[in-house]
């Protein structure tokens, strides 16, 4: 370390540390000087003209007062603030580690586009990774492994009171709106799914032209700010809603709570980027910006959100419906599920989005340190609805940093249904992770809405790496579950996948993670007794904690010494059910998860 960041009193190095110091700041300034008048006495024009430039904006620095680097280093502070432009692309192309995921490494980024463009995804010589470090994850193959035929994986979702279920594929084109996105990056993604058949959510900034033209499967996502169903007031217009909705386009409908890259906060759209096509899809108007709220206004209790997605479930013809969330306070969700419980209403589906999620702009607090990510929040959901014993009743879907088969696998091992991506889909339509999508100047057309920048996303070769992409990542997937001696991914279970400790000890993820056993809430004896607590603190006329009533189960807890780890008659007859010989079948965490029909 130097020694003046050591040395309080240190030793001048020369005699007149002062002079020394000021030749080296003004040197480049200085240099400026030189040249042109070395123009001038040579008449060289170019000498003149790059030494003028200089020494004008030498004088420039000296007189402004915005920058101190500037005034005391005339000229040579400016290379500075070049180098701070440029660099996340030096580091992008220059420094980068193959497996430095900032936020998506560039393994996983070119795995992507080796994909999406049809090329050879294999590679040579050994992993990269450290099979030894903390955290490491692996799947069990089979000695029974086999490749599979069927690789177009889908399930059905729609519930008891949906009248037209959806078909669909288990990896999806996350939401992402048109305004968020170029109309030619939302016209190649809809033309992708339709040739893959696969399903595109629309994000909140409703149905555009875009998302029409090539009738690709939608998922219409309805926000706070009730984009393309709202009066002019922004609340809730159920005609519109119905007029959209029946649409044979639309699939599934939407609710979302909160997304994962900025949840609890709204969204805003820049006017710079409100078009007139935009003001129209959206019925916003021109000219400022396109605000969508924190939290909705067509419901205010957990037990109005159960009446709301009713009122969407009729609207739409008996569509599936379903809300969107990243986790925040347990006990809000747990008392949306009392809610259903009580009034025998439940989502066709559930979509937990994690907090890696961010495809949407956000504040960098709310980016790094706001939400559930997307394996606890999952987990939270997933057990919430087995311990209180409706997990069969609804889909769950998730969304966060999924590119890979592995990923899909994996969360579909600890019990999800489906697996949505967004930004994994945006690298198949050329996105570059510049990490320009709010500012309208992303430089390949895909998070702009320039006329001139996206012109250059053909949207043709585009939607077919999007469907190429779906199609191989679906394949990897396949031989994932092939490797483990499977047919379909439904059938993974956490204890195929395995995990380094910090301790270097492994374990299986069914034993790493909690999960819970079925209808545990209901009678209160949940293992984990934190569930306990955070049931009782559920209310379902209220998304605000039930503090009473934790302390009444605290005292309770006490006076009868509960114990939580204790099995009841009710667990141990459902541990008998899922052996057989010895041997688990069914799903360890409880959820019985029937294995899609068939298909041709």
């Amino acid at each position: 370390m130097p020694q003046s960041r050591t040395n309080l009193n240190p030793e001048p190095k020369t005699s007149s540390p002062y002079l020394m110091g000021l030749l080296l700041r003004y040197s480049t300034f200085g240099a400026a000087i030189l040249i042109f008048l070395a123009g001038l006495l040579l008449v060289n024009w170019w000498l003149i003209f790059f030494g003028g430039f200089g020494v004008a904006l030498g004088v420039y620095d000296l007189i402004q007062s915005n920058h101190s680097i500037l005034s005391n280093y005339p000229v040579a502070g400016h290379i500075r603030y070049v180098l701070e432009d440029f660099r996340p692309e030096i580091r992008q192309y220059l420094l980068e580690d193959d497996k430095e995921q900032v936020p998506f490494s560039r393994q996983q980024r070119a795995l992507v586009y080796q994909r999406a463009k049809n090329v050879s995804d294999t590679n040579a010589f050994g992993t990269l990774d450290n099979l030894y470090t903390q955290g490491k994850e692996w799947f069990l193959q089979s000695a029974v492994s086999q490749p599979l035929e069927n690789k177009d994986f889908r399930i059905i979702v729609g519930g008891e009171r949906c009248l037209q279920p959806h078909d669909m594929s288990v990896f999806n084109i996350s939401a992402m709106s048109f305004g968020s996105l170029s109309a030619n990056a939302t016209m190649a993604l809809n033309q992708g799914a339709k040739m893959g058949g696969f399903t595109h959510d629309t994000g909140e900034g409703a149905i555009s032209p875009y998302h029409r033209k090539f009738g690709g499967d939608l998922i219409w996502e309805i926000g706070t700010g009730y984009f393309g169903c709202r009066d002019d007031h922004g609340n809730f217009d159920p005609q519109s809603f119905a007029e959209k909705a029946v649409d044979p386009q639309v699939k599934m409908i939407e609710i979302k709570l909160s997304q994962g890259a900025k949840p609890g906060k709204g969204g805003v759209l820049p006017s710079e980027k409100i078009t007139a096509e935009i003001a129209q899809t959206r019925q916003v108007p021109m000219g400022q910006d396109c605000v969508s709220p924190s939290s909705h206004s067509a419901f205010s209790t957990p037990r109005e959100l159960v009446a709301f997605w009713q009122q969407l479930r009729e609207l739409s013809g008996g569509k599936p419906v379903g809300f969107k969330l990243c986790v925040g306070q347990p006990w809000q969700f747990m008392a949306i599920v009392k809610a259903m419980i009580e009034t025998d209403n439940y989502p066709d589906f559930i979509v937990i989005d994690g907090a890696e999620g961010g495809t949407g702009a956000a504040p960098v607090e709310f980016m790094d340190n706001v939400g559930m990510p997307m394996v606890e929040g999952f987990l939270l959901v997933h057990n919430t609805l087995v311990g209180a014993g409706i997990r069969d009743k609804i889909k769950l879907g998730v969304s966060g940093k999924i590119v890979s088969g592995f990923d899909i696998a994996r969360m579909i091992a600890l019990g999800a249904d489906w697996c949505n991506s967004a930004r994994g889909f945006m690298f198949a339509v050329g996105c570059i992770q510049s990490r320009s999508c709010h500012t309208n100047t992303c430089p390949v057309g895909v998070a702009t809405q320039d006329p001139y920048r996206q012109k250059a996303l053909d949207v043709p070769s585009k939607a077919e790496r999007v469907a190429s992409f779906h199609k191989n990542t679906l394949k990897s997937l396949a031989s994932i579950v092939g490797a483990v001696g499977l047919q379909h991914p439904s059938q993974l279970q956490p204890y195929h996948i395995a995990r380094r400790l910090d301790d270097g000890q492994i374990k299986l993820l069914s034993k790493f993670f909690y999960f819970a056993d079925q209808g545990a809430l209901l009678e209160q004896n949940a293992r984990a007794d934190v569930f306990n607590q955070m049931w009782v603190m559920a209310n379902p006329d209220s998304f605000l904690a039930n503090n009473d009533a934790l302390i009444a189960y605290n005292k309770d807890s006490r006076d009868k010494g509960k114990e939580t780890n204790a099995p009841t008659e009710k667990t141990t007859a459902i541990v008998e059910d899922i052996i057989d010989g010895g041997m688990l079948i069914g799903n360890v965490n409880n959820t019985f998860r029937d294995l899609p029909p068939d298909h041709d």
